[in-house]
């Protein structure tokens, strides 16, 4: 209710003031269309009298100053028409010191001083002297600060500058300028008093007054800035060490960080570089509560912007050894601000750093100097947990790999992985997710062991469980994604030199050892590949090559690859170790190694028999294991005959008749490859395509007594087309006779009273019919040796 009746009161105070000086503007303005100069200063210091007012706040006193700023305009036209009224302007500068009270009087003779100047009766520089000097008799902040406002701009165009109409002989740029700093030091006096007006308990609420007028201050810098005479020598001499003084001296947090960044915003870049120590100088001795790393952020981004935008300068910030000054500057702040938090210490590091990768990109040791003086401010403190300083540490890592766009210049850098030690587990592995998105778009190979060191390092938090956190608590969809990043990773990791990366492939498996059992199997099989591409490229080395001489010989990475799919073992996933244990064979046998082959073999088939249980993946498994051996060319007779004696016989002892059948009939092509100097054992070829028909056989019988019927023919008609394959390879022990025996059965049994209808089955076996056709049409040798297939009574149904 209080507050309420303040408002109101200050709106009847404020009312009350604009219709007095709506009333003398009304008398005002006849006496200046009847020139009448007596009652124009009557009634102009009466209107005047309301701006003594003390019971308004800053923001309604703007108002009426307003008001009676409009009139005095109107009244400057007025004193500078002498033949309206008569009066020289010496004259009339005396003639209106005689006004009753000191501040209608000082308002008119500022407007009168103004009509003076601008008459060159008087050197400006007396003028404005004069004027600044007579200011000091009103002391009430408000008060003060509105007439030195309106004094200020009354004068701004008329001040004894470069090339001014009112710079007369005798003065100098000097004169300008000491009028000016001089007013902005009385001005700033009066609004740091402000805090001192009024109880305690409305202290912010004057704190919010203040903030309302800091730009009737700020004006006199701005005003500073535009004087065309202000040189760099000027500058550096007079107006900063002036500025800096008064700014240091009025112990004001409000004041000091608010000129400060006036000094920052309204001053040429150019002036900031050349005075950089002068200005950095200042800081440590600003009151501890100024957010000077909001002032420092801003003045490294205006030298940033000014060096992007004026490369033929960069010498210049060479020359004056900017990034030392703005690196010290920043030590002395944080030691100065003992209160300050870590995370402002930080934020101050981002901009130092942000201002060193643009400005001096190359300077690599610039770069790690600040992530050490990082280190050295979050040394013997615990891992960060306030979300804003983590923030900071984030952007702190992430600026040289947006900078640089290559990670291996990130790996340079001694005090990168230092600084992410600061971090918490969570955050570390969000910044290790940005290192590995940063090497993916960017298409980074990183090249060397060392640097694959460093980098393993840095994203550690991906590659095994940080203190505080176990796979367990991790949600499963982020661990996938995480996982899958790293083994992508992997493929970024290449060197041309086999020893090289021999080198990284060791390295990377020190560390990926280290993840538990969930994370292998995300991350050893793109390390095997990375392995055999490697493998692939020393082939035709001699395999027995051994010592530390040569230590990159395809004997040896196989001797690795073995120990790393091991341990999958831990996890366990045989399935996937027995692909890769293949894969290893494959690799083994282009290098001509029978025996390394033949140890990854026998490892498939251990796994095999003892880990993998469930049927569709033993299916999956044998048909591996058989593909995988018939390319095989390194194997002696009696190493093959075991191998394929070992999958036959797996084959037969499938769970389900038809997995079994379909395991039996594909390791016929074990005994028949169809190359140059490739097995044709045509008579273990028939064996096993008999054996998959006893199979198939079964498979109708064992149906027809579960459910009544003998099921489709499907198998039959597979065994069929494996017996036309190996009948056009020609395998002399498949004959056109045993074809046609196999075409009746599969008639007979399609035809039977027990057998269901299958239109799959039945399309299958058309086409097949189908195909011989088409193969007795073609004529030649293989028409001639289709020829001796009759197709019965099946010409009609197949169309032919």
């Amino acid at each position: 209710m209080m507050i309420s009746n303040g408002i109101e009161d200050e709106e009847k105070w404020l009312a009350e003031g604009i219709a007095g000086i709506q009333h003398n503007a009304f008398y005002l303005h006849r006496a200046l269309d009847s020139n009448n100069l007596r009652e124009a200063l009557k009634y102009s210091a009466q209107l005047l009298s309301e701006l003594r007012t003390s019971r308004l706040s800053p923001h309604k006193y703007y108002e009426l100053y307003m008001r009676a700023f409009d009139e005095l305009r109107r009244l400057e036209m007025f004193f500078k028409e002498e033949d309206r009224h008569g009066c020289p302007v010496v004259d009339l500068y005396e003639l209106v010191q005689h006004a009753g009270n000191v501040l209608p009087r000082l308002y008119l003779l500022c407007t009168v001083g103004s009509v003076y100047i601008k008459s060159k009766e008087a050197p400006a520089k007396d003028v404005l002297k004069d004027l600044v000097e007579m200011c000091r008799a009103v002391q009430h902040p408000i008060r003060g600060l509105f007439l030195r406002s309106y004094l200020a701009q009354v004068s701004r165009d008329k001040l004894p500058d470069i090339g001014s109409e009112y710079a007369s002989e005798g003065d100098s740029v000097t004169d300008a300028v000491e009028f000016v700093l001089q007013n902005f030091i009385e001005m700033n006096k009066l609004w740091v008093r402000m805090q001192n007006q009024g109880p305690l308990s409305e202290k912010e609420k004057l704190e919010k007054e203040r903030s309302e007028l800091r730009d009737l201050v700020g004006k006199n810098l701005h005003v500073l800035s535009q004087i065309e005479g202000v040189d760099l020598e000027i500058y550096r001499d007079t107006v900063l060490p002036r500025v800096l003084e008064q700014i240091v001296n009025c112990k004001d947090e409000l004041a000091q960080y608010y000129l400060m960044d006036c000094i920052i915003q309204v001053f040429p870049d150019e002036y900031h570089l050349q005075t950089l120590e002068t200005l950095l100088g200042a800081c440590p001795q600003l009151q501890p509560t100024v957010d000077l790393k909001t002032v420092l952020s801003q003045l490294m981004e205006r030298l940033s912007n000014y060096a992007s935008l004026n490369p033929e300068l960069l010498p210049e910030f060479l020359q004056v050894e900017a990034f030392s000054k703005l690196s010290n500057a920043i030590g002395k702040v944080i030691e100065a601000q003992v209160g300050m938090p870590i995370v402002g210490a930080i934020t101050l590091y981002v901009s130092l750093l942000s201002f060193t990768l643009r400005v001096h990109p190359d300077r690599l040791d610039y770069v790690d100097q600040v992530l050490g003086a990082c280190v050295k401010k979050l040394y013997g403190k615990p891992k960060l947990e306030d979300s804003k300083a983590t923030k900071q540490v984030v952007a702190l890592l992430s600026a040289p790999l947006d900078r640089y766009d290559d990670i291996v210049t990130a790996l340079t850098l001694s005090n990168y992985p230092r600084v992410m030690d600061h971090l918490d587990a969570g955050t570390n592995k969000v910044m290790a997710m940005v290192i590995i998105r940063s090497i993916m778009k960017n298409r980074t190979c990183v090249s060397t062991s060392d640097k694959v060191e460093v980098l393993f390092e840095l994203i550690k938090g991906l590659i095994k469980d940080l203190e505080g956190i176990s796979t367990d608590e991790l949600d499963e969809e982020d661990f996938i994604e995480e996982q899958n990043s790293v083994a992508c990773l992997m493929h970024m990791l290449h060197n041309d030199d086999p020893e090289e990366m021999i080198k990284i492939i060791c390295t990377v498996w020190k560390y990926i050892k280290t993840g538990g059992p969930k994370r292998l199997s995300f991350t050893v099989a793109p390390l095997v590949f990375s392995a055999l591409k490697l493998v692939r490229r020393l082939q035709g080395q001699d395999g027995d090559v051994g010592g530390e001489e040569v230590p990159a010989t395809p004997k040896k990475i196989f001797q690795l690859l073995n120990q790393i799919i091991e341990s999958l073992s831990l996890v366990p996933s045989p399935e996937l170790a027995l692909r890769l244990y293949l894969q290893c064979a494959e690799a083994a046998n282009d290098c001509d190694l029978e025996p390394m082959a033949y140890e990854f073999f026998t490892q498939a088939f251990v796994l095999y028999e003892e880990e993998v249980a469930d049927s569709k993946a033993q299916v999956t498994a044998i048909h591996l294991i058989i593909g995988t051996l018939q390319r095989m060319n390194v194997f002696g007779v009696e190493n093959r005959d075991t191998l394929t004696h070992k999958a036959t016989g797996y084959s037969a002892k499938l769970l389900k008749k038809p997995d079994q059948c379909r395991a039996v009939y594909a390791c016929s092509h074990l005994f028949w490859v169809d190359d140059q100097d490739g097995i044709k054992d045509g008579e273990r070829v028939l064996l096993c395509l008999k054996r998959s028909l006893r199979i198939a056989n079964a498979a109708q019988q064992m149906t027809n007594v579960t459910r009544g019927s003998s099921g489709p023919v499907t198998l039959f008609v597979e065994i069929l087309n494996k017996y036309l394959y190996f009948f056009e390879k020609g395998n002399p022990q498949i004959t056109a006779s045993v074809i046609q025996g196999l075409i009746e059965l599969i008639k007979t049994e399609m035809q039977s009273d027990t057998s269901t209808a299958n239109p799959v089955s039945d399309a299958f076996f058309t086409s097949t019919l189908r195909y011989i056709q088409f193969q007795k049409q073609k004529g030649g040798a293989t028409g001639e040796k289709y020829d001796a297939i009759k197709l019965r009574h099946v010409d009609a149904s197949v169309d032919m």
